[in-house]
């Protein structure tokens, strides 16, 4: 089984992340899911603007 994950959206304060699972050999996912990772401000628990450096490399990845 093979696994793998792409950025596919880019947010504000968030990222969402899809994520695949193949059968050796396959191109059709065998299974599908995703998540969303918001960044927060330690101190208020609010959500928080990406830093510029991390939205850069995640570009890179999109």
């Amino acid at each position: 089984m093979d696994a793998g994950i792409r950025v596919a959206h880019i947010g504000n304060s968030s990222v969402r992340c899809e994520v695949g699972l193949f059968k050796a050999g396959e191109e059709q996912a065998a299974a599908e899911g995703f998540f969303v990772h918001v960044y927060v401000d330690a101190r208020s628990r609010r959500p928080a603007a990406l830093p510029d450096k991390l939205r850069a490399f995640l570009e890179t990845l999109r």
